[in-house]
């Protein structure tokens, strides 16, 4: 498929031209945005153009012919109206379809207005999320978070809003996992505390709740407060359809954990609020966009990188040190099996062959790779990383 504009990826080579240490050298940098160390002591990082890398920045599709309707999703919520069949609720009808990876006949926004995808559907706390970092954005559903990162390649929309952590759940594996495998750039995060409800059909008190309905991670984050009410926990996709569903289904004596906003849109009503477990239960969201920001100084920033390491001993805590020997604070450290190379076999002549779990090591620090600290430690990481790359660099999100 053709791409619309080229879009730059830092990427670097896999080893070092030396493994001389990195504190004292200075740096070069260009007036077009590349930036070019000592070649004869460092790495050497270039700006690409992302149309040399299509056939790895963006997966296709096998089928690229549309395999689903025209998905509209400006102004649905406003259109919701009270149906005659049921004066409780609202048309569901009236709801934007959530976008799957295959549909593909959605255009994009006339650039008047940001379109952002979200995983799940209207009333979702990533709709929220995407509502607190572009106010006045065009909010697109999707049925999965493959999904929404394919819509930002696919031109669809502008940026996608996904979660990553939970003060409370910890971290969204799963899209770590698919950072990995798009070309997508980080290039802001939202952070919002999250306030689940108990919902009901009017008129039901929550005494009368059987069972409960919610994404497992909302279940799990109420699980004190519905173990007191004896009720019993079922998994949903996410919080908004499960509200969805109790109001499909009609059965008074099912309810739902999801927000206000969603008890709102699918006409429920709020039995408890707050009813999280932990007060302090906030959520951490990933702007991402297909080309990255360009990295500044003027305010506080955040760096995202994934990597691996070379085999041997006290290799991860060289690789920390890096950052520790100038002065970085480090956020964030996850680390995630690599699914094509799940096991490395390392050789010993004393003690024979021996096999470990090979992993991924994912860190935010506080920096931006405009400061030539955070340039010195990534240059000084590759001397112990077989494998580097920048997620992205991105102004820090204090607010909640």
């Amino acid at each position: 498929m053709t791409l619309r504009a080229s879009s730059p990826i830092w990427v670097s080579p896999l080893r070092p031209h030396s493994k001389a240490g990195v504190s004292d050298l200075g740096l070069r940098r260009c007036v077009d945005l590349r930036c070019y160390w000592d070649l004869e002591r460092l790495p050497k990082w270039e700006c690409c153009c992302l149309s040399v890398l299509a056939q790895r920045a963006i997966t296709p599709v096998e089928d690229e012919k549309p395999s689903a309707p025209q998905v509209d999703a400006s102004g649905a919520i406003d259109q919701v109206q009270d149906t005659q069949s049921r004066g409780f609720h609202k048309d569901l009808n009236l709801l934007p379809k959530p976008l799957s990876a295959t549909d593909l006949s959605s255009s994009p926004g006339n650039g008047a207005q940001v379109r952002v995808a979200y995983q799940g559907i209207p009333g979702a706390y990533s709709e929220a999320a995407a509502l607190k970092a572009y106010p006045k954005c065009e909010t697109v559903p999707c049925d999965q978070f493959e999904a929404a990162f394919k819509a930002v390649e696919l031109w669809l929309v502008d940026k996608a809003v996904l979660p990553i952590e939970n003060s409370v759940g910890g971290s969204i594996h799963r899209n770590y996992d698919l950072l990995l495998c798009h070309r997508l750039h980080i290039v802001g995060e939202v952070q919002m505390v999250v306030n689940h409800c108990l919902l009901g059909l009017p008129g039901v008190p929550k005494e009368e709740l059987k069972r409960v309905l919610s994404h497992p991670q909302a279940l799990a984050q109420c699980e004190m407060n519905l173990t007191k009410l004896g009720i019993v926990r079922v998994s949903a996709d996410d919080t908004a359809g499960a509200a969805q569903m109790v109001v499909a289904n009609g059965e008074r004596d099912t309810g739902a954990i999801a927000s206000a906003r969603a008890a709102d849109i699918y006409g429920l009503s709020i039995l408890l609020e707050k009813i999280q477990d932990d007060d302090d239960n906030i959520t951490r969201f990933l702007i991402l966009a297909r080309e990255p920001n360009i990295p500044g100084s003027d305010r506080p920033h955040k760096t995202s990188i994934v990597f691996t390491l070379e085999e041997g001993p006290g290799m991860l805590f060289k690789a920390l040190a890096v950052f520790a020997l100038r002065d970085i604070n480090l956020t964030k450290i996850e680390s995630r099996p690599q699914r094509k190379r799940p096991l490395r076999v390392v050789d010993d002549s004393n003690k024979g062959s021996a096999r470990y779990f090979d992993y991924l090591f994912y860190i935010d620090f506080d920096a931006s790779m405009a400061e030539p600290r955070a340039q010195h430690a990534l240059a000084h990481l590759q001397e112990f990383a077989r494998f580097l790359r920048v997620l992205g660099c991105y102004p820090t999100d204090a607010t909640l």
